[in-house]
């Protein structure tokens, strides 16, 4: 099975197809595992959508019930999971990518194009999670669920699990970026629009406006809507793969 370690975490992966490389972030959250992309929650799966074109690399998160497991620590945030995608890109050996991420995906990417923006060469967000207004003062339900399943972490005390909850979610907004350095972005982006309380459109809204070379699709879910969606976010990334037009 291809995974490989790195200060301490162990980081399961799978390839699919030839080309300029993308790497993916699947959605569900904390729970973001390969499988996931075959679901119906994932109207475009990257592993079949763009494999016949592109070197498409899929990863389960660290501890998200799949086969990537790392100690969990209070430390742990955003960054920990972006070492975690570095490493990846570093032992593949991949210097530059495109990449694709749905729901917490969309956080990932944010916090990749902050830590290593020169190797992105676009990136597509669908339904990005955020929030707007305070946060609540009871952990969510997901979170929570995910929490349960850590039945092989004794690390992850309740004290842990609630300072890295607030590490993850306490800024609001987009979680792992806030406004001010989504303005700063200069890597092309695509945004398409989510429509519920985790994935608030307003967020997919506001984040097309501040992002400076974003494009929006607001509707991409099902139907023909589904099928210009695909048509787009292809496009896109062949308008943004070097040495294609």
């Amino acid at each position: 099975m291809p995974s490989f370690e790195h200060h301490g975490a162990r980081i399961y992966y799978e390839e699919f197809g030839q080309g300029f490389p993308i790497l993916t972030f699947a959605p569900a959250g904390l729970a973001s595992v390969i499988g996931v992309w075959s679901e119906p929650s994932a109207p475009i799966n990257p592993t079949v959508e763009f494999a016949k074109d592109y070197r498409v690399i899929a990863m389960d998160q660290r501890n998200a019930g799949g086969q990537s497991r790392a100690p969990i620590t209070a430390q742990d945030g955003w960054d920990s999971y972006t070492a975690d995608h570095i490493a990846l890109l570093d032992h593949l050996r991949v210097d530059r990518c495109h990449l694709y991420g749905q729901c917490i995906g969309g956080s990932f990417i944010l916090n990749m194009l902050k830590a290593q923006p020169e190797r992105v060469a676009s990136a597509v967000l669908a339904q990005p999670i955020g929030r707007v207004g305070p946060m609540p003062a009871a952990r969510t339900a997901r979170f929570e669920a995910w929490a349960a399943g850590l039945t092989d972490h004794p690390e992850a005390t309740p004290a842990v699990l609630d300072a890295f909850y607030r590490n993850l979610y306490a800024s609001g907004f987009a979680y792992s970026v806030d406004r001010a350095f989504a303005a700063t972005v200069q890597t092309p982006c695509l945004v398409l629009a989510g429509n519920d309380e985790a994935h608030p459109y307003a967020i997919a809204e506001e984040l097309d406006k501040l992002l400076p070379h974003s494009e929006f699709i607001a509707e991409w879910k099902s139907g023909a809507a589904l099928d210009a969606a695909r048509a787009r976010v292809n496009a896109f990334l062949a308008k943004h793969t070097p040495g294609q037009a």
